[in-house]
């Protein structure tokens, strides 16, 4: 796979898997933090940052959600790469619908910019990007400490009263985060990747197994960490709003649909209404994203046409405790 390499983009330097044939997600490099701190390096401002995103990335999709439900699209503007990720890696194609110039620095590739950060970068180059412009390089490029940085730092610039990381309900979004990122929101990249039979077969049981359990808990609480909407809810969502359109077919997650699970998949709607989450989701980006960049997956890189799913048909959760935050939908979530 593609990377950086002492600053030289190469096209043969990383191996996605290992000997046995399982997927290796590679980590992060740009992890310093925004901070709401007079002693912080980085601190909220408003358009001081700019967010680089795709929309058919499911990491980079948290941090676009978070930016509606907070209200910080004024605060934190975005530049959007074209989802046809060849072997020059993320690309900015302004005349594309729903991708944009690189609206900082006008560069054509988002690797020009991990360069201009670090000129001796060794790493992949992924979204999203947390970008300072003040001192011109990246903040963050982990989306789970972007997604948090978002909704922890910011709040004097957000025009929307959401909080995705309440009081007492904390150590329970980090405990889920944690407990759902490996079989779900990476186990579908562990089955897509794999090139053995053993390692696709253990992603697969690890995935369902997880699914099955959280339908179940669905089934009694509105929300993965009960009547409030988190993080953990951010994070699910951006996997399982693929999950029927890419991931059973693509990556060979077919074991069930996520329309087919009793709870999730109203779960899923509930979500997908949430006010500000459905403008984040460009399903056309998604699709020619996945079908198109793995030619090891697919080679002919044909599209999938199927299926079309109705997300905004009712969900029925009303009826359970939660809701909603207020600043959104302006119901207390309890009326």
């Amino acid at each position: 796979m593609n990377m950086l390499v002492d600053g030289e983009w190469r096209t043969d330097a990383y191996e996605a898997t290992d000997e046995e044939g399982a997927f290796e997600r590679g980590e992060t490099t740009f992890r310093d933090e925004v901070r709401d701190d007079p002693d912080a390096r980085f601190r909220p401002a408003a358009g001081r940052y700019h967010l680089y995103v795709s929309y058919a990335c499911p990491w980079a999709h948290r941090t676009l959600v978070v930016r509606a439900l907070k209200g910080l699209e004024e605060a934190i503007p975005v530049s959007v790469v074209d989802p046809d990720r060849d072997e020059d890696g993320w690309q900015f194609t302004p005349e594309k619908d729903g991708c944009t110039r690189d609206r900082v620095h006008d560069v054509d590739s988002l690797r020009d910019l991990y360069v201009r950060a670090d000129p001796d970068a060794t790493c992949r180059v992924t979204v999203p990007v947390l970008w300072d412009t003040e001192e011109d390089t990246v903040v963050n490029n982990e989306s789970r400490e972007i997604m948090r940085m978002l909704d922890t730092e910011f709040d004097d610039l957000a025009t929307r009263d959401v909080d995705l990381y309440p009081e007492g309900y904390r150590e329970d979004v980090d405990r889920i985060l944690d407990d759902i990122y490996e079989p779900i929101n990476n186990g579908v990249y562990r089955a897509g990747f794999a090139t053995g039979q053993e390692p696709y077969d253990e992603a697969v049981d690890d995935l369902f197994a997880a699914l099955d359990r959280w339908d179940e808990v669905l089934g009694e609480q509105r929300y993965l960490a009960g009547d409030r909407l988190t993080e953990a809810d951010v994070a699910m969502f951006t996997t399982l709003v693929r999950f029927d359109e890419v991931y059973h077919t693509h990556f060979m997650c077919n074991v069930r649909y996520v329309r087919e699970y009793e709870n999730l998949w109203p779960y899923l709607r509930d979500l997908y209404q949430t006010p500000g989450v459905a403008e984040t989701v460009r399903m056309d980006h998604v699709k020619e994203h996945y079908y198109t960049t793995h030619p090891d997956v697919n080679p002919h890189r044909i599209v999938a046409r199927g299926p079309d799913l109705d997300f905004e048909a009712p969900h029925g959760r009303d009826a359970l405790p939660g809701g909603p935050p207020a600043a959104l939908t302006g119901v207390e979530a309890d009326d």
